[in-house]
């Protein structure tokens, strides 16, 4: 069983037994300012946790693509990628006294008798509870697992770890196959262990099904391995979350009438246990793009690892920023989506291949989705057509960069000497790797200085001494600067939406029909970004907004804001609400059979009377608009300018 016959196999299994199959939702969120990408397989799903309807009903199942950018440079071992799919099956609103079971029989079932993984290489953690917290020890959820090992014949030793540094120091004993981990490890709220969780928010325990490929233990990750261990010997398939309580106030849960069940599954991972290799780019999902690489390069897999791991990591993560109507740019996705291509650009040249190369690659990916998702096929030349643009535009700058490396270094003794930062320089400004560099001053004879005017070839210059640390060291500052500011931007989810981002949403919907009735029909978003401090709209319009206009747009953004509009949603079949009922949809948007339109509507108007802003969108939003007005602050624009061709931005306050 491959990974696709895999993904459906687990969409079929769920919809079985009474769960609705839902369409992915795209990588790029336009309703959640608070992420760049749909980071996890629940991310789109946490406001129906959190007590909305879902249109399909209270059992769903989705096979969700996700992209995590955090940790770029970390991408190459066997087992980490950014770009991956989740599958993914809930269920709002489960028994109390036997949703867990039935979550755990079904998993076990589904892996063990459909996949068909080796049960004895399977391997479970479960919460070892807070008494501090009057919050009780997962008994039940391991007893359940240990009956099912028992029918299998095999041991079902549970034993208690705690944290995982304690894993590390205990090891696993002779017949242990459940293992209890503190609410660092088994316990789920949108801000990690119970003492974070969110007042007012679901939370609960989590048992994850890991896989042995019985590899050595490396001890550099610690004394004795464990299921929690970073090494690879075990990877995590699996995770049922069990949303059992609520938090009411600071150390105090109460358990839950109606508890969920948030299960994700990794499908390149249990592709990879259902090969018994820890290498995921050995499955088919990524495997026909490793032999393409060896076909161009002419090389192999087993020499080049890193690289092609890179390369078919990050293709598959730009094309489908591409399907979901991303394009490289130097701002947030678009950036990330740039420096993507440009990484997997820069390892083609480790492989020797400098010719444009995704339009032989970008190809073999698309073959491998397009029958599971229509719309990787329906936008398989555009895309093609997007990343081949970035890719010569590349090869520009490599070719800046080259001159740049060739006139680099101080003179010393009649030695260009180049250090790690122009090494750094070359890397981060021109997207030459560290290897390029090095095996260009090699390969270049030494000329004089008036050669290099003339010629363009390299004079005498060699690296200096201590140039790997000092461009360590930078890469370092780098990574630093990228992690802090993944604690904001790259976060996931939607616990970021306080009520001053509520305020900036609402009064961007605003925004938009304002400017449609000052500007014209024609007018359509084309982007937004939210933060605590202001909006930002990229909207299409031929030429620049004049001041009398945006005045306009001020005036009637805080006229119906004085208006108290109250604010609603309610949902509606996706054909209706695009059509006969004409609500503003986002960009570049797919929708399912029916979507959630947000209505701004002053009370005293007649109930026939079109409301002023009617636009599809996932929320959340102020209940009535005067709350925008709180503490005497009114809208203003600050900003006008071009965003693209075509495209203006503006960017507003409330002030």
């Amino acid at each position: 069983m491959n990974a696709q016959e895999i993904r459906n196999a687990y969409l079929k299994y769920f919809e079985d037994r009474g769960h609705a199959i839902v369409k992915r939702a795209p990588l790029v969120l336009h309703d959640d300012p608070t992420t760049l990408f749909t980071g996890s397989g629940m991310q789109p799903i946490i406001p129906y946790l959190l007590g909305e309807q879902h249109p399909e009903g209270n059992r769903i199942v989705d096979s969700q693509t996700c992209l995590r950018a955090m940790d770029i440079e970390e991408i190459g071992d066997n087992r980490h990628t950014t770009f991956f799919e989740m599958l993914g099956n809930w269920n709002m609103g489960g028994n109390p006294a036997n949703y867990k079971k039935e979550q755990i029989e079904w998993m076990w079932d589904f892996l063990t008798n459909v996949v068909g993984l080796d049960a004895s290489k399977l391997y479970i953690t479960c919460y070892i509870g807070a008494p501090e917290y009057d919050i009780e020890k997962d008994i039940e959820a391991a007893d359940v697992w240990a009956k099912l090992f028992d029918e299998k014949g095999l041991s079902s030793g549970q034993a208690d770890v705690g944290s995982e540094e304690a894993g590390y120091q205990r090891g696993i004993k002779d017949g242990e196959r459940i293992f209890f981990y503190d609410g660092s490890k088994n316990w789920w709220s949108r801000n990690g262990a119970p003492e974070s969780t969110p007042i007012g928010d679901p939370c609960g325990p989590d048992s994850e099904m890991f896989y042995d490929f019985g590899t050595q233990h490396n001890p550099e990750f610690g004394e004795h391995c464990h299921p929690n261990c970073d090494c690879g010997r075990f990877l995590e398939i699996g995770n049922n979350v069990f949303m059992a309580y609520k938090k009411v106030a600071d150390g105090k849960f109460e358990p839950l009438e109606k508890p969920n069940i948030d299960h994700g599954s990794g499908l390149e991972r249990i592709a990879a246990a259902k090969l018994d290799d820890p290498d995921v780019f050995k499955i088919s999902l990524m495997w026909p793009i490793i032999e393409k690489l060896e076909k161009l390069s002419g090389k192999s897999y087993d020499s080049h690892t890193n690289a092609m791991r890179v390369i078919a990591d990050h293709l598959r993560a730009a094309t489908f920023l591409a399907v979901d109507g991303c394009v490289p740019s130097n701002k947030e996705q678009g950036y990330v989506m740039r420096r993507l291509l440009r990484r997997a650009i820069r390892f083609a040249f480790e492989l020797g291949i400098e010719q444009n190369f995704l339009q032989e690659v970008v190809p073999v990916i698309a073959d491998l989705y397009h029958d599971d998702f229509p719309e990787v096929a329906e936008k398989r030349e555009e895309v093609i057509a997007v990343l081949i643009k970035e890719e010569k535009a590349f090869r520009q700058t490599l070719r800046k960069g080259l001159k740049f490396v060739l006139a680099s270094g101080k003179e010393h003794d009649g030695v260009r000497v180049m250090s790690g930062e122009e090494v750094f320089t070359a890397y981060d400004t021109y997207g030459y790797p560290p290897e390029l560099t090095a095996e260009i001053i090699a390969i270049n004879p030494p000329v004089t200085d008036e050669e290099l005017n003339q010629s363009n070839k390299l004079a005498t210059v060699r690296l200096s001494e201590n140039w790997r640390e000092e461009f360590d060291a930078k890469m370092a500052e780098q990574r630093q600067r990228s992690q802090t500011a993944a604690k904001g931007t790259f976060k996931g989810g939607l616990g970021g939406q306080t009520m001053q981002h509520k305020k900036y949403h609402t009064a961007t919907h605003l925004m938009y029909q304002a400017l449609r009735d000052v500007l014209g029909d024609h007018v359509i978003q084309r982007g937004s970004n939210i933060t605590e401090e202001r909006l930002r709209f990229d909207f299409s319009h031929p030429e620049k907004v004049t001041r009398e206009q945006l005045d306009q747009v001020e005036e009637i953004v805080n006229r119906e804001i004085a208006k108290d509009l109250q604010i609603s949603f309610k949902e509606y079949p996706t054909e209706e609400a695009t059509g006969r009922l004409g609500a503003l949809g986002q960009f570049g948007d797919r929708y399912g059979d029916t979507v959630k339109v947000y209505s701004m509507k002053d009370e005293k108007s007649p109930a026939h009377e079109r409301p002023f802003s009617f636009e599809i969108c996932g929320g959340p939003h102020v209940d009535h608009t005067l709350q925008l007005f709180e503490d005497g602050k009114k809208f203003k624009i600050t900003r006008e300018e071009a965003s693209s061709a075509g495209i203006r931005r503006i960017k507003a306050i409330l002030a």
